[in-house]
């Protein structure tokens, strides 16, 4: 039972996320991308607060008792990979579209296994290599490799994908030992919320009546994407083994890509859509093919 509200809270931490693209690419007309992420994650920081009271606080003390300084060490850690991985998704999508930086994002499902391989010794499996190589050769098919703009905003997605790679890696890590989703949320909304914040007073405008106009996009990427789709991926990693977690995760992409041609009219050409399907081959492949062999052997 738990396995499957887990799945089910995983689907709809990807629809969050895909459609929250939309909200994303729309929501710097008046404002910087630092600026936009740090409203957005503070507004999730307090949509999750009175939950995180109510439901959870009276578990903390049990929970910390095991390794408190831990605790908050890999959940500031997570902040701070959480922080890069969406500040090069925001920036990005200033010079590239929602298709393109969706389909990029999901570079983080081959990356996972082999990060995990060089950091932490762990066997990786031989069909994570030849996905990767589909994935870089979908990736540019997708990418509009003749204008040098989109190629700018392609690699700034590519490159924040290391960093949600690793934002996944280690919630994974941390959710096991403490079962403290909430918490867990709290603290990384708080901390991207904070460096987003620092960043945007030495760099961009501070416009407040900008903040006020772009209302809706805050409040859906804050409400939905920056405060609950965190903390149903938190809950669905505990419960979920990496293999499906990551299919599951890897239809972000195509979530927004949907969303894109219905209300951004952001059309694929023939090449584009190719690349799209030979990204999702090669996410599937390295996540499947070892299900399957497993399945095998224990006939």
């Amino acid at each position: 039972m738990a396995k499957s509200i887990s799945i089910l809270c995983a689907l709809a931490c990807t629809f969050i996320w895909g459609t929250t693209f939309i909200a994303q690419d729309t929501g710097m007309k008046f404002i910087g991308p630092y600026l936009f992420n740090g409203v957005r994650f503070f507004v999730g920081f307090l949509v999750l607060l009175p939950f995180f009271l109510y439901f959870e606080k009276k578990n903390v003390k049990t929970e910390l008792i095991r390794d408190k300084n831990l605790f908050f060490k890999y959940s500031i850690l997570i902040g701070v990979f959480l922080f890069f991985g969406s500040a090069l998704q925001q920036i990005s999508l200033q010079f590239t579209d929602v298709a393109n930086a969706a389909f990029f994002t999901i570079f983080y499902v081959p990356m996972v296994p082999i990060i995990v391989f060089f950091l932490f010794k762990e066997k990786i499996h031989w069909s994570n290599w030849p996905s990767v190589i589909l994935c870089l050769i979908g990736g540019y098919l997708l990418t509009n490799f003749y204008d040098a703009t989109i190629r700018k905003g392609d690699a700034l997605v590519v490159l924040g994908a290391i960093f949600w790679a690793l934002h996944i890696i280690y919630v994974g890590k941390l959710i096991k030992t403490f079962n403290l989703p909430l918490l867990i949320g709290l603290v990384q909304t708080l901390v991207v919320s904070f460096l987003s914040m620092l960043v945007a007073v030495f760099i961009e405008e501070i416009i407040i009546s900008g903040i006020f106009k772009q209302t809706i996009q805050i409040l859906y990427a804050g409400i939905l994407s920056g405060g609950f789709a965190f903390v149903l991926q938190i809950y669905a990693q505990k419960n979920i083994s990496p293999a499906p977690a990551g299919i599951i995760f890897s239809l972000e992409g195509v979530f927004a890509t949907i969303a894109a041609w219905i209300i951004l009219n952001q059309i694929l050409g023939m090449n584009n859509i190719i690349g799209c399907v030979l990204i999702l081959c090669g996410v599937l492949f390295s996540q499947l093919l070892p299900l399957y062999e497993s399945k095998v052997k224990n006939i």
